[in-house]
């Protein structure tokens, strides 16, 4: 798949439209340097990563990604200062030749119940044994090993080893964090990939009309133009879109009423794209309360927006963003967050949150963020979901998403 890229007409379709194509050895490159120095930083000797998206990012290699989601039968060792090993799935190992970055690919060990049975345990040694081995090979003697996501058993049998484990999942959040500009020349393609699957979806969109109809839609053009998968089901019309989290269903979309959705699409390249859109079905010109609800939402987003620049921190667009009197109306769960192969730190959540759940950091260039909103009445009737993706420059923002914001 990623020897294959694209395709001709895809990436035609890209450049017609003015888009450049990404370098992707030089994303690669930058990625792992990125995860090495957040290694370093941490003083840490490598890293384990069974996260397929942490993989992905160290490694530009895939495999069933959703499956081994769950699966812990994939994983990839980063040395600090050494190479990068990569553990394959049931002789997949002919799916990473195309990255330059992995300097070898070994047959992977599964300890899961699923594989292992009763016998984990004595596996899980096994695996342990040849992961402390590579430190002991290409360590600096101390043993520290940044792991993402590991179970009892596999974190016991390393420490059995003498491994010390250090938490991966920030270092990574951090390498994330800022893009090259590869990467966003990427994003910028996956943009509009997505962008034109919404238009299909559009295309269909007609009284009558199920939800699951618009979703399959929106699923095709996603998968035909080079994506990968969408994370979530959220669509929703009518009385469903208050409050917001409405999962697809049946129901039948009718004249006069609102439809909000969100992409959260893994896209081309494996970027992703998080936007959301709210229309009106049928036509004609909204009501009264309709119209409402939407200004307030759209009044959101630009006065949002324009908060996001580089310097900007977390801390301040918490206490400058606006949004409408939580005592009427239900919210989104964050004001903004970041973007990448996926939702991505950093969060900006509510003044009212802040003390539970807030914590500070400063927008950098190169960081992508998708600003949110959604606005529905408490006391009823129908809400509306809009959100924007946009990049951080060196002198304040860009938007990326071009998708009308109107309801009609």
């Amino acid at each position: 798949m990623h020897s294959l890229g694209p395709g001709a007409d895809l990436e035609a379709e890209w450049l017609a439209a003015g888009l450049r194509l990404p370098d992707r050895t030089a994303i690669r490159r930058y990625r792992l340097e990125r995860v090495r120095s957040q290694l370093r930083a941490a003083g840490c000797d490598a890293a384990l990563l069974y996260d397929p998206l942490n993989i992905r990012y160290a490694t530009d290699t895939t495999n069933m990604s959703i499956w081994t989601m769950h699966n812990a039968v994939r994983y990839a060792f980063v040395a600090t200062d050494g190479p990068v090993v990569l553990f394959e799935f049931s002789k997949g190992e002919f799916l990473d030749t195309h990255s330059e970055v992995v300097d070898e690919i070994r047959p992977g060990l599964s300890y899961i119940y699923f594989y292992a049975g009763t016998r984990a345990p004595e596996v899980a040694d096994r695996w342990a044994s040849e992961i402390a081995g590579l430190l002991a090979e290409h360590g600096r003697g101390d043993r520290r090993l940044a792991v993402d996501q590991l179970d009892l058993i596999g974190m016991r049998a390393l420490e059995g080893q003498g491994v010390c484990l250090v938490d991966a999942w920030s270092l990574m959040e951090e390498a994330r964090v800022v893009k090259s500009s590869e990467e966003i020349a990427a994003m910028r393609c996956a943009v509009h990939a997505c962008e034109a699957a919404i238009g299909d979806m559009r295309a269909v969109f007609e009284p009558g009309v199920t939800e699951m109809e618009l979703w399959a839609a929106l699923q095709a053009g996603n998968f035909a133009r080079y994506g990968e998968w969408i994370e979530t089901r959220l669509l929703a019309s009518g009385p469903r879109t208050n409050p917001w989290y409405q999962e697809v269903s049946s129901r039948r979309v009718q004249a006069g009423e609102l439809m909000g959705f969100d992409t959260d699409m893994v896209c081309a390249y494996g970027a992703c794209v998080d936007i959301s859109r709210t229309w009106l079905c049928g036509g004609g010109a909204p009501s009264a309360a309709q119209h409402d609800v939407w200004s307030l939402a759209r009044e959101q987003i630009e006065h949002n927006i324009e908060l996001h620049g580089p310097g900007a921190s977390v801390r301040e667009l918490a206490q400058r963003s606006w949004y409408p009197s939580l005592d009427d109306y239900n919210c989104y769960t964050v004001l903004s967050h970041g973007a990448g192969l996926c939702d991505e730190y950093p969060s900006v959540f509510t003044r009212e949150r802040w003390g539970r759940e807030g914590y500070d950091a400063v927008l950098e260039p190169g960081t992508v963020m998708c600003v949110e909103a959604f606005v529905g009445p408490k006391s009823g009737g129908e809400g509306v979901k809009l959100e924007e993706q946009i990049l951080i420059t060196e002198t304040g923002h860009e938007r990326l998403s071009t998708y009308p914001l109107d309801l009609v």
